[in-house]
């Protein structure tokens, strides 16, 4: 008799959580998500999460450092970005501690959180998280963490092919696909979201920066 198909829920699941590839679950393609495990359009993908944070009690934002410390202009309309969908909601937002190891010595109290981010989730009482700009290494380590020892659903915005360990995830994410969430968040609440226009600069020219998004 063939069991049933795996799916990535919130947990808590297990002490040893099983990585979310080793038991069938595939990444998804572009122009797609998925939602606990089960591939779907990207579309649908962005109406879940929306409505999950929508409806979460203490929904958390968690930039990492590819929008935190790697700045350059990728990461400065991102992080703009996010600013607009965490107002929308609304969400806090918790940055994620500066993860690289810092020799000689070692602070715990500051590295425990990236290290043990289910401490994060229950001290903020957090139902609903989203990673985005954390690298891919310690995203798929922090997932694993969070759904095997707390309720938390976990969404992850992937600037590359997504998180098979989270419980909701998007690839390819760009500002303008964070700013398509907001807009979901905004359609499901039935509030009217409207772009700002982009502002222009002294020569009268509109400038490429400033098609993002300052709420």
């Amino acid at each position: 008799m063939q069991s049933e198909k795996y799916r990535v829920v919130a947990g808590p699941e297990a002490y040893f959580t099983p990585g979310a590839a080793r038991m069938g679950i595939v990444l998804p393609e572009p122009g797609e998500g998925h939602i606990e495990g089960q591939i779907v359009p990207e579309e649908e993908a962005l109406e879940y999460a929306a409505r999950k944070l929508i409806e979460a009690k203490n929904p958390t934002i968690h930039p990492g450092p590819l929008v935190l410390w790697n700045w350059n202009e990728k990461a400065a309309k991102k992080a703009k970005a996010i600013k607009v969908l965490a107002d929308v909601i609304p969400a806090r937002i918790i940055p994620m501690a500066d993860y690289r190891p810092k020799y000689p010595k070692i602070n715990p109290e500051v590295e425990i959180n990236p290290n043990h981010p289910n401490l994060t989730i229950w001290h903020n009482k957090e139902d609903v998280c989203v990673f985005v700009g954390v690298h891919c290494h310690m995203a798929n380590l922090s997932l694993k963490i969070i759904r095997g020892g707390t309720s938390c659903f976990t969404i992850a915005l992937c600037a590359q092919a997504g998180h098979e360990d989270a419980n909701l995830s998007l690839r390819d994410v760009s500002p303008e696909k964070i700013l398509r969430l907001a807009e979901w968040v905004n359609k499901l609440k039935s509030i009217p979201y409207v772009r700002p226009a982009g502002r222009t600069s002294n020569d009268g020219a509109e400038r490429k920066s400033d098609k993002v998004f300052a709420k």
